[in-house]
């Protein structure tokens, strides 16, 4: 049996797009005379549709696919991911499904059972879980037809779950696990997806074909790196990251095994793919092309520039210098020489008239107070309103270049700083910026030394460094990993070995700025905690704060 694994780009609600991906794939599986061609978890539709699901017309056109899809299957086999309507009056409207497609007939229906309910998965809002595990049985093999999380509670040893649907069709024997995937990419999703597949495989002695989703929806990123995995646990093939990629396998010569092709899993390399996707699919799904983003000569906003150019191309990309009475000369130039390096366009704008007006304006009722933190918000949100008329005038998306470690700890301006479309690096932490600058400059310098080797400072006032508000981003950092990521409290990092008062006033920052990341863009996801939909916490909560 010759089996055609479909690694695509999908869009949600996009029936007509993604109807005509997989047409153009079952061809070429049909001139490599595939048996059966498979796609992903939910690929009529787009993963994850969200509350588009609540939409009996949603649904009714995503079966229209896969009754157009079962025309198309008299001469190969094809496995597809749609929503099903659930017929039963008990539980969830609908089912996450995979059909199995032949001879012009849906002949099997398998509906998932492990609901993911955590960080950005919200299945269980939606769909019904299956209770009912029956094999597929085709050209005289039998396949176990599962669909990602399906694979994910090997041994019962999840806690979320109380069931491995593959326990309850072992005993019919099948020849292959085929897994219909719509796995979000974070920066070790790639190694855990290869140790759950190896894991699977070792414990039923059976070869598995596991198709994952390409592509972005907005936040949510999806690596691909679809794997075929041999009976004795080892990597026949794993496709490329970040890209669409359809390959044929003959299942003999997987079940003999004896190849090895797993792929470099490099940290940085996979956040800087990731990011340079998510901004090329934000612009290129929304129909946006061009890009706008302040330059400060400091290293978040160059490594920004350095991604947009990348993803958009240099002529696509403008950036805005725009001094006040504080910025230092270095920072100006470093922010033109980024910009000659990077050959994007760009302009000075002088803000210093434009701030010494607003202090005039205001002076009747600020005269006799202390200049302080409000002076400083005024000049980023001076920045933040001219970035967004030039958005508006000439059509540029501006892009956020706010890091995480800032985010956390709500170092930026709401309508200043903290304006933009997209929030390119607020899953970045700054200590892993250092590392994607270094990474970008491997070949050449694109991003200035100096930007790099420089106090971090957003110059506001005279002589202002971050390390004045903020602890070293040496310490700040691992204690935000820790917090955010590791979800441990306070007295669990202290006995870790940090400074009690340090990690006290950090994590008192972050629970104090949730209010401001309510308001900020859609930040890329590339850690398994981001901010955003994956991280709910109430803006009023008491907790450290």
């Amino acid at each position: 049996m010759r089996i055609t694994l479909a690694q695509l780009n999908f869009r949600i609600g996009d029936f007509e797009g993604n109807l005509s991906l997989m047409q153009d794939a079952i061809k070429k599986a049909l001139d490599e005379k595939s048996d059966l061609i498979c796609f992903s978890e939910l690929a009529t539709c787009g993963y994850p549709p969200r509350d588009f699901l609540e939409f009996k017309d949603f649904i009714k056109r995503s079966m229209d696919v896969v009754q157009i899809l079962c025309d198309l299957s008299e001469k190969i086999a094809i496995v597809v991911g749609a929503p099903t309507m659930n017929p039963l009056l008990e539980g969830k409207d609908l089912h996450n499904s995979a059909f199995f497609l032949a001879e012009g007939k849906i002949q099997h229906i398998t509906h998932k059972a492990l609901l993911p309910n955590y960080d950005i998965f919200d299945e269980y809002r939606y769909f019904e879980p299956s209770t009912e595990f029956k094999l597929v049985h085709f050209k005289d093999k039998k396949i176990a037809l599962t669909i990602c999380e399906d694979i994910w509670n090997l041994g019962n040893n999840n806690p979320m779950y109380k069931i491995c649907p593959l326990d309850y069709v072992i005993d019919q024997k099948p020849d292959f696990i085929l897994n219909l995937s719509a796995s979000p990419f974070n920066f070790n999703q790639a190694e855990e997806r290869l140790h759950v597949i190896k894991s699977n495989v070792l414990q039923y002695k059976i070869p598995m074909f596991y198709v994952n989703n390409f592509g972005a929806q907005t936040d949510v990123l999806f690596d691909g790196g679809s794997v075929v995995m041999d009976p004795n646990g080892v990597c026949f093939d794993e496709m490329p990251y970040f890209e669409s990629c359809i390959r044929t396998y003959d299942l003999d010569e997987v079940l003999k095994g004896g190849r090895s092709s797993e792929q470099a899993k490099v940290k940085v390399d996979l956040i800087y793919r990731a990011l340079v996707m998510g901004i090329k699919e934000y612009f290129s799904k929304l129909g946006f092309t061009k890009a706008i983003l302040g330059l400060s000569g400091g290293i978040d906003s160059a490594l920004t520039a350095v991604l947009a150019a990348d993803a958009l191309g240099p002529e696509n990309v403008m950036g805005l210098l725009m001094p006040s009475g504080f910025s230092s000369q270095g920072s100006i130039d470093d922010a033109t020489e980024l910009a000659k390096n990077l050959g994007i366009s760009y302009e000075i704008i002088p803000i210093e008239s434009t701030f010494e007006t607003y202090k005039n304006t205001l002076k009747p009722w600020f005269d006799g107070t202390k200049e302080d933190v409000t002076e400083e918000n005024i000049q980023a949100r001076i920045r933040g309103m001219i970035l967004m008329a030039f958005s508006n005038k000439f059509k540029y998306i501006l892009l956020n270049t706010t890091n995480k470690s800032e985010m956390a700890v709500g170092y930026g301006t709401l309508y200043g700083d903290l304006c933009g479309g997209l929030a390119v690096l607020a899953d970045v932490y700054k200590t892993e910026v250092y590392q994607l600058a270094e990474y970008v400059n491997r070949g050449k310098i694109r991003i200035p030394l100096n930007s790099i080797q420089k106090p971090p400072s957003a110059e506001l006032r005279p002589g202002q460094k971050d390390s004045d508000s903020l602890p070293d981003y040496s310490i700040l950092d691992p204690i935000l990993y820790n917090y955010i990521e590791n979800k441990k409290g306070p007295d669990e990092i202290i006995e870790m070995g940090f400074e009690k008062a340090i990690v006290l006033k950090s994590l008192k920052l972050v629970n104090q700025s949730e209010f401001k990341r309510y308001q900020a863009p859609p930040v890329l996801r590339v850690s398994s905690k981001a901010f955003g939909q994956g991280r709910r916490l109430p803006i009023e909560g008491k907790y450290l704060c």
